[in-house]
């Protein structure tokens, strides 16, 4: 189960992940495999939402 501190950065990876910084939460949504790590052509890493997490996402979503 995700604290809704957990939660609310998942949204905001998938909306504003280039103002995402080093945010305690993103270690355990990178173990859970619903945020990962991407490498940009300048070195630089931002956090992506990945399938699970955007599928997370969606199913939220749909109850609401």
């Amino acid at each position: 189960m995700l604290s809704a501190h957990e939660f609310a950065t998942v949204m905001l990876v998938k909306d504003v992940a280039d103002q995402i910084i080093d945010r305690q939460e993103l270690d355990t949504l990178l173990e859970r495999q619903l945020v990962a790590m991407e490498r940009l052509a300048g070195g630089a890493t931002l956090p992506r939402v990945t399938e699970d997490g955007d599928s997370l996402l969606r199913a939220v979503r749909r109850t609401h």
